[in-house]
């Protein structure tokens, strides 16, 4: 008598012959073993997620920290994952927890933030040296969660917002410099040509005056500024069109400075 099995694509079978491993993992689709003489174990090759529960950890500067992981295998060797242990999930469950708190107990609490691939990576070279041979590899380990104190949190929160304000000063003063370097450059031009500053002074008023309502009082040196710019227009349209020159306007009177109505 020969019972029949059939194994999946993604499964494994282990033969037990009167208690012994006969041969190779068998499988997958239609198999045959003797009954009572011949047993089968099933093992499945596909990747198992293993959740890392939290659980309190000590940084390497004294911060109590809780930290949960994932972690990914799958069986290589389905013959030494039934021979070797007896519950393989539960082994490697337990051997992470205490890989996880050893290695992030190494690192202080800003590279257990920051270089948290670093200690994945880490994680899971220590578990695959463990778990070899057993016949399983595991593929990923991947931090899930990092817990911190209230008191931590808010020293952090701290930190961050003064580093805020400071790259905003920084940022600010070089602002300001780059101004005073364009404002010397600009009282350069104007010392060279004195008429371009009383120009910048008629542009200052005239957006002083933008309010109808405003009242604009014209200091003396400016009145006489603006008679020689009269006479340097009235030059320059002599010399391009051939007319005569207009008269110059009378200067302003100096009791007062105030605008003829």
């Amino acid at each position: 008598m020969i019972a029949a099995y059939v194994i999946k694509q993604y499964e494994r079978a282990v033969v037990f012959k009167l208690g012994k491993v006969t041969g190779e993992a068998r499988g997958p689709g239609l198999i045959f073993v003797m009954p009572f003489v011949q047993r089968i174990h099933r093992v499945s090759l596909r990747i198992v997620t293993l959740p890392i529960q939290s659980q309190g950890i000590i940084t390497k500067d004294n911060v109590s920290i809780d930290v949960s992981a994932v972690a990914y295998y799958r069986v290589e060797d389905p013959t030494r994952s039934v021979i070797a242990i007896e519950n393989v999930q539960a082994a490697i469950s337990q051997i992470a927890q205490t890989t996880l708190r050893a290695v992030v107990g190494r690192h202080t609490l800003d590279e257990t933030l920051s270089e948290t691939d670093a200690i994945n990576q880490n994680i899971r070279e220590i578990l695959d040296v463990q778990t070899e041979e057993w016949g399983v590899k595991v593929t990923v380990v991947e931090l899930r969660d990092i817990q911190l104190p209230e008191s931590m949190q808010r020293a952090m929160a701290r930190q961050a917002e003064a580093e805020r304000e400071k790259r905003a000063k920084i940022i600010a003063a070089q602002g300001e410099a780059l101004a005073a370097g364009e404002l010397a450059i600009a009282s350069d031009v104007m010392m060279a040509h004195p008429l371009a500053l009383q120009l910048r002074n008629l542009q200052t008023l005239v957006e002083v005056a933008v309010d109808k309502n405003s009242t604009v009082v014209f200091p003396a040196p400016l009145m006489s500024t603006i008679a020689e710019l009269a006479a340097f227009l009235a030059r320059e349209r002599e010399a391009a069109g051939g007319l005569p020159a207009a008269p110059p306007p009378a200067p302003a009177s100096t009791n007062g400075g105030l605008a003829p109505s």
